[in-house]
Parts: C-alpha cells; structure tokens; sequence
C-alpha cells in the first residue's frame, strides 16, 4: 500500500472513531415546543390507560410462547396466526431452502433488477389460488397495497367509496388520491346505495370494504354489496386480510364465504397472517388493473421486492391450503375452537363481538379495564391484549381474542376458565 494510502487510512480511522462516540453519547436535542407537545401527548395516552407497551417473545409464534415477562410459557390467544403456519415445519423448510438457494435478498425493486422466477411463481400461483382469469402483483405488505391502489386507479373525476370502519391501511390510502369521498355506515347496505347515488355523477365509482373487520370480527355483507355495486356500474375492491386462508369453504375468503367470488373486481390481502405469519401482500384482479399498478403503485416502484424466505414460506402455505387433505384438518380444528370459545364465554356472561369468526372481541368499555384484564390473564398464563382509542372507538375498549387451528380444546378451556376468574374479580361478569 502507498504512504498516501496509508495517510489517509490513519487519517480515517482517527476522525471514525470520536463521531462514533458522539453519535453514541446522545441525540440531536429536539426543539422545546416539539418536545413539550410528545410529552403532553404520551402523558396523555398514560392518563387515559391507551398508552401501548410492546412484550417481548422469546420463541417462534406458536400457541404456547414464552414472553420475558413471564417465567413460564404462555398461551398466545392474540395471534394472526389462524391455520398455525407460522412455524409449520413445511413453511421453515420452504423458507430456508429458498435463502439457501435464491439469496437473501436482491437489493432492488422490481422493475430494476428485483424480479426472480420465484416471484412470478407466487403471483401466478395466488391467482390460481382464486380460480380467475387475473393477475397477481405483490407488495411487501398489505398496507403497502392498499396506500398504491387509489391514487393509482382514480383521478378527481372519480369516487370512492369507503365503509366506515376500513382499516387504517385503507384510509390512508384513500387520502393520498385525489378521488371524491364518501363514507357510508359498516356494513349498512342501503347508505352504501345512497352514497352511490350521490356519487353517480363521478366517471368511475370504487366501493372499498374490509371482507372481514378486524376489531370487531364481523364479515362484510358482500353479496348484498355486489348486487349495489352492480346497479351502480361501480368497482368493488376488498381487503381480506383477515379471511384469506381460512374463511370460505376452501379458504378462499370473504368472497367464496358470500358466493360472490367472481363478482369482486380487486382483492388485497397478505402474507403475514393466516399463510405463514411473515410478511408481503397482493393485489389480485384484471390483468389490465395489475398492468396499471406495475407501472403506477408507488409502493410498488420504490420498494425492494420479497426476499426469497418470505416468497418460499408463502408458497408452502398455500400448497397447504390448496390441499383438502392438508386444509381440512386445520378449518375443523380452527371452527371448533372458535365456537367453544364463543360458547363458553357466552354462557359466562360476557359480551361478546363479531359472528362466525375467528376473532372474538370481548367487550369491556373502560381503556383501564381492559389493560387491567390483560394483565390479569397473562399472570394467568394467557396472553392477550387490551385494545382502546385510537385502535377501537372511545368507550369501546375490548380484548380482542384470536383463535387458531394450533390451539387444543384443553388451551381453549383454560382461557376461558381464567377469563371467567378474572371477570369476576373484576366485577365484569357475576
């Protein structure tokens, strides 16, 4: 090496290390008033009981986990994790094998040099999944697919038309385009054909719905939806991240569960939940619309594509769920945990949200109850969260209890003999 090099290597490694120093020692001290405003607004979450802290797990996702708050394992019954695949042997193979083979990752976006055969592969095989002539694009989650739907579909000659309790994905990407407004009541079929009519004067009309709503478990109303969405000339699109994999005869979804499969123009759902737990979304639908959203989704031109372990795990899960002989077994096992749990907690006396799903809102009210209650459960030995304001309207606090085909009947029961113990010591049920 030259004594220039030489120079300024010594030079480089004497400047390096006091800026690591100083960028260990401490942050850039935020403006006063900005400063005063997070303090007064974090206070203010505490006072109100809505402040979230995070628990930290210590195992793979499965029905029984170890959290570091706990010296014992514990039961997960606050999980997305429906079928659980999120540590099915088959799903970890896939995906190491798909590391192993494809890479870590490919360092780009899509239409630069972030596109592998496997990524085809999984498009192609979650349209076939669907039955459709369509196209599949992927994202790197599902919130990413909903932000670069609107804004690249309409214009402000166009109209949206949203249920009123979408998902936070759904609504921020409803803000980002410049189409007209509207909101009707959850799941009110008759507002929806009023707010098409005050629509009709728009060039395009998209009615945008949650196949099933995650705080309260409730399934949309979709066959009634289409046949307004039909008599209108609109577009119906719908976020099924909650029901893909698991709701319908075949785990189809929310449109197979209505009978309209082949009447929804656009599903969105992902790849973290129900098929694999890990990460990646989709939008399904016409060619024509993918073709757009290749060349116009935001989220989609400026994000690095799925790595391969993602791509592998989620291919494994479908496979599964495409098998009768796979699906079978895991549907029979969610569904009667599900109706056990609802059962049993009804009988109890408690009041519960939702029908004919997996995800059971126990309804409380008070933000301070229902931290208090979760609390109370994992000291129990079962892990479940308290959710309140901003997640769920003020003064419908809840926990909101996830069942999965991993859990046995025995797991199920014991969750529902310490809700009834702690109910009563809470005053919540007599």
């Amino acid at each position: 090496m030259s004594s220039s090099l030489l120079l300024r290597s010594a030079s480089s490694t004497r400047t390096t290390a006091p800026v690591a120093r100083r960028l260990l020692s401490t942050a850039a001290k935020l403006p006063e008033a900005l400063e005063e405003r997070i303090t007064t607004a974090l206070s203010a979450m505490k006072t109100a009981g809505t402040f979230k802290t995070e628990r930290v797990i210590t195992t793979p996702q499965r029905s029984s986990i170890n959290v570091q708050s706990s010296t014992t394992p514990v039961l997960n019954f606050c999980a997305n994790n429906y079928l659980g695949l999120a540590d099915h042997p088959s799903v970890v193979e896939r995906a190491t094998s798909y590391l192993q083979k494809w890479g870590n990752g490919l360092s780009s976006v899509r239409f630069i040099c972030g596109t592998q055969s496997i990524h085809k592969d999984l498009e192609n095989q979650i349209s076939q999944f669907y039955g459709t002539q369509g196209d599949t694009i992927l994202y790197a989650s599902c919130f990413d697919a909903n932000a670069g739907i609107f804004e690249s579909l309409l214009t402000a000659e166009d109209a949206v038309i949203s249920d009123s309790l979408n998902h936070a994905s759904i609504i921020d990407g409803v803000r980002l385009c410049k189409a007209q407004r509207f909101r009707y009541a959850n799941g009110d079929v008759a507002d929806l054909d009023a707010q098409l009519e005050k629509a009709k004067h728009c060039r395009v009309k998209l009615v945008a719905t949650d196949g099933v709503f995650s705080m309260d478990g409730n399934i949309a109303p979709l066959k009634e939806i289409c046949d307004v969405v039909e008599r209108h000339n609109a577009v119906l699109f719908v976020d099924d991240a909650h029901a893909t994999g698991f709701l319908g005869a075949t785990g189809r979804g929310s449109g197979e569960y209505a009978g309209v499969l082949d009447r929804v123009h656009l599903v969105n759902s992902t790849l973290g939940k129900a098929l694999g737990g890990a990460a990646g979304g989709y939008t399904t639908g016409s060619p024509l619309l993918i073709s757009l959203l290749r060349n116009a989704s935001r989220p989609y031109l400026f994000s690095n594509t799925l790595p391969p372990s993602v791509v592998g795990a989620a291919a494994a899960a479908l496979e599964i769920v495409s098998n009768e002989q796979t699906r079978t077994p895991l549907l029979d096992s969610l569904w009667a945990n599900a109706a056990l749990f609802r059962q049993r907690m009804h009988d109890a006396g408690f009041v519960l949200a939702g029908k004919d799903h997996a995800i059971i809102p126990v309804m409380l009210g008070d933000a301070r109850l229902a931290s208090r209650m979760a609390e109370m459960m994992l000291a129990r030995g079962v892990y479940v969260v308290g959710f309140s304001y901003p997640v769920v309207p003020k003064d419908k606090a809840r926990i909101r209890v996830q069942l999965s085909a991993a859990h046995t009947l025995e797991q199920v029961n014991h969750a529902v003999d310490s809700f009834i113990a702690v109910g009563r010591e809470l005053k919540v049920i007599q």
